[in-house]
């Protein structure tokens, strides 16, 4: 087991990517502590692993939330007594095809808050016990809007470009006190969150010819990148930028 007596929060661990990545780690030793806004989701990634013999904990948490995140914290800290991983998984995709000034914002802010400010505040609450240990690894779930910018995408793109930028300034902070922190970047997936765009018949199929691998990408894709970055095998990866997208700029 690649991750036995480690413990882990992953955000966003209810559905989707964050639901693999949480069963994965817990395959791997982990003690999975998962951060998720929907109690229903949230106990049911536990319930799976305790299925599979894993353990788990449910804190319900809005990562938007300074109180819950400090409590996010502070239940896990009690529970397992330290944290080693900390994915930084929770986001929000509130509409596609809109344009900047079309936002609401009440739409801004909250994904801004949430993308954002959330992976922010996760990072803030856990590294001071990372640093009491002398390690830690955060990742950071980004996405390539945060590279390139796509229209209709304004504050998602937004968000997501001061992820990387928050990851590549962090990484540089804390390495010396032994904290890896590294970003995955997951091409185009079929996940909850891209449910609507997926929603009209045949969607996914336009999007399979431009991507090498010649399939979307899937929630366990993401899910052996987080567990081999979050390994003493990748040990001397820092302020990476890990692209699972089946080749999708390549062609």
């Amino acid at each position: 087991m690649r991750l036995k007596n480690k413990v882990a929060i992953v955000t966003g661990g209810g559905a989707g990517i964050g639901e693999a990545i949480a069963i994965r780690f817990a395959k791997e030793g982990a003690r999975v502590v998962v951060a998720e806004v929907d109690p229903a989701r949230g106990q049911s990634t536990v319930g799976s692993i305790q299925n599979l013999g894993g353990e788990a904990a449910f804190v319900q948490t809005d990562v938007s939330s300074e109180a819950q995140v400090k409590g996010m914290v502070e239940t896990t800290l009690k529970r397992f007594g330290r944290i080693d991983i900390l994915v930084n998984n929770a986001a929000v995709l509130m509409s596609y095809e809109t344009r900047a000034h079309e936002l609401s914002n009440e739409e801004w802010d909250r994904t801004i808050n949430v993308n954002l400010r959330g992976y922010w505040l996760c990072s803030k609450y856990a590294i001071p016990s990372m640093m009491a240990q002398g390690a830690g690894t955060i990742l950071f779930i980004a996405s390539r809007t945060g590279l390139r910018g796509f229209a209709g995408l304004a504050a998602y793109s937004a968000s997501k470009g001061g992820v990387l930028a928050l990851m590549r300034s962090m990484a540089a902070d804390y390495a010396p006190d032994g904290i890896r922190i590294n970003a995955i970047i997951p091409g185009t997936m079929d996940t909850p969150m891209n449910a609507k765009e997926f929603s009209e018949p045949g969607a996914r199929n336009k999007y399979i010819p431009r991507i090498p691998a010649r399939r979307l990408g899937v929630a366990a894709d993401i899910a052996g990148m987080a567990t081999f970055l979050s390994t003493d095998e990748a040990a001397f990866c820092v302020g990476g930028l890990y692209f699972v997208d089946g080749g999708a700029d390549l062609g």
